[in-house]
């Protein structure tokens, strides 16, 4: 086995990911549209609709590559795990403008929430290999 091999807990973890970031993706495009709307920032000088339909695009290819593309998984881990930086604002956003969506009635539970974004950032260059590529020494 090559170091740069994956193990099953990555594989499997980057499937779920991948599993995760789809389904949330089309959520944005049809039942939970709404919903996002909370989470973009007021400041933010972009169309809200324009946002929350780009941001789900982006999910579906993010996660359908996560799950498909063995190839570039070193490489998708990095745009990943910024995408999840990328979109963070909009989390603190909901936070501060004590907007409810998705369950997140409170600001104990938004704050909650802001404390995950991390760990995605982390299951993302994990789960890829990008992290342990990035250690790597270069021969």
């Amino acid at each position: 086995m090559n170091p740069s091999d994956p193990s099953v807990p990555q594989v499997l973890a980057r499937l779920l990911l991948g599993g995760v970031l789809v389904f949330a993706g089309v959520s944005h495009l049809t039942f939970a549209r709404d919903a996002f709307y909370a989470q973009v920032p007021p400041w933010l000088p972009l169309n809200a609709t324009f946002v929350i339909v780009a941001s789900g695009v982006v999910e579906i290819g993010l996660g359908a590559a996560l799950m498909f593309l063995r190839r570039w998984r070193v490489q998708l881990g990095w745009v990943v795990a910024l995408f999840f930086v990328l979109v963070f604002p909009g989390n603190i956003s909901q936070f501060v403008t004590h907007s409810s969506a998705f369950g997140l009635d409170s600001d104990v539970s938004r704050g909650v929430r802001l404390l995950f974004q991390p760990l995605l950032v982390v299951w993302a260059l994990w789960c890829t290999g990008a992290w342990s590529a990035f250690r790597r020494p270069v021969a």
